[in-house]
């Protein structure tokens, strides 16, 4: 699969559990902490497959890249300790739902930073050929993606 569209795959995913958890109601905590332990693993290794073979990928192929990247990475900063504290939050913690909500508003924002400004420079720089080889590599490295958000290396950053 091509790498671009294994990403907007991701993105697809975890767009349908945030909207599971805005339809999840005021009384459905066991339903939200579900949901929200699906959307910690989801971008738990979405960030993980990013950082370490797409983002060095797509700088490599058009150095333009290099602010967008960088933006992403610290955008996956803030993203990765909101899912670390979420980890741990009782749903019935009044800030439980707002937690959500500013990580949705977050990732969003980055999805559509991603997919319409800088995805499409990237396809048009790498080409099939190396889009596919890098769908291949994420998708093996979706296996050995840590499961706590905070050993994502732009966590650290």
């Amino acid at each position: 699969m091509d790498g671009i569209v294994l990403l907007k795959e991701d993105h697809k995913t975890v767009e349908k559990l945030f909207k599971q958890f805005e339809k999840a109601g005021d009384g459905a905590r066991a339903e939200k902490r579900k949901i929200a332990d699906q959307v910690i693993e989801e971008l738990t290794t979405h960030t993980w497959i990013e950082e370490k073979i797409f983002y060095p990928a797509a700088r490599e192929a058009d150095p333009d890249t290099k602010d967008d990247v960088l933006e992403s990475v610290e955008e996956h900063h803030v993203v990765l300790w909101m899912l670390s504290e979420l980890k741990d939050l009782d749903p019935a913690d009044e800030r439980f739902d707002a937690k959500m909500t500013v990580l949705m508003e977050n990732v969003r924002h980055h999805v559509e930073e991603e997919e319409k400004e800088w995805f499409p420079d990237v396809r048009k720089a790498m080409g099939r050929n190396r889009l596919t080889e890098l769908g291949e590599q994420m998708e093996a490295a979706k296996k050995t993606a840590p499961g706590e958000p905070l050993a994502v290396p732009s966590a650290d950053q």
